[in-house]
């Protein structure tokens, strides 16, 4: 059982990950480290981070969804191959021993960090074109971003935005829309498993949604003043500092 104290800082982290999401996107590299950090079975750990990031992508593709920008003949393909994708990987990590998912998961961790933090760079070099990729391309990207979701979680926005923009020919506000109706598919689906395998601490992922809430409210209005490199910097120093700490726990 976590202690007030300990879910205060959780809830600290997840107030800092809604800042982040609603800026630039990767909060899951925020809440997911200092989730790790404190609860010793990955499986609580990575359930508890969907059971509190779930409410953060309805609210994102409700948003997105009104506000008409997502391409909505593609929504029920790409919401179906990411819910498809997610269960395939939330039934996987759920088989997976927790002694190796540990380390497993310290390596997703560092991977996804480089490419948030390279995910600018991939874009700015990118040549939009205005082009209709098959609906095979658009199963592939949901099916297999869905499974990286049920399985992990952090960063998927992220990549599923360069995969938009790359292999899709989206525009940036258009690949970021619809990646959260994949995104949203996943977290509903690993969600719900996560919830019936009983993989979820509620009293720690609910008080998280809160704070996860209104960081995301702070963090709009602090969009425009400070930018996406800053939140890029701070994404980095929390994943690398919590990344260390989950790495001395291995080795020691």
């Amino acid at each position: 059982m976590l202690t007030p104290g300990v879910i205060a800082v959780l809830c600290a982290a997840s107030l800092g990950a809604g800042f982040v999401d609603a800026i630039a996107g990767g909060g899951g590299l925020v809440t997911l480290p200092a989730l790790m950090a404190f609860i010793p079975s990955p499986h609580l750990a990575l359930g508890t981070n969907k059971g509190q990031s779930v409410f953060g992508a309805t609210s994102s593709a409700t948003s997105f969804w009104r506000g008409k920008g997502v391409d909505r003949d593609r929504a029920p393909l790409a919401f179906a191959c990411g819910a498809g994708g997610a269960c395939v990987g939330a039934l996987l990590q759920l088989r997976v021993r927790p002694e190796p998912l540990k380390p497993i998961a310290l390596g997703l961790l560092v991977v996804a960090a480089i490419l948030v933090a390279v995910r600018p760079l991939i874009l700015r070099h990118t040549h939009v074109h205005a082009v209709t990729a098959p609906r095979a391309r658009l199963a592939a990207i949901a099916l297999t971003m869905g499974c990286y979701d049920g399985f992990f979680g952090p960063g998927t926005g992220s990549l599923l935005i360069v995969a938009f923009v790359t292999l899709h020919g989206d525009s940036m506000t258009r690949a970021s829309g619809n990646a959260k109706i994949v995104n949203l598919a996943s977290n509903l689906m690993s969600f719900t498993i996560f919830a019936v395998k009983g993989t979820i601490l509620w009293s720690v992922s609910l008080p998280m949604a809160v704070c996860n809430a209104l960081g995301a409210a702070i963090g709009a209005r602090t969009a425009m003043k400070r930018g996406d490199a800053f939140v890029r910097v701070f994404v980095l120093v929390v994943v690398v500092a919590v990344a260390a700490k989950l790495a001395w726990d291995l080795f020691r």
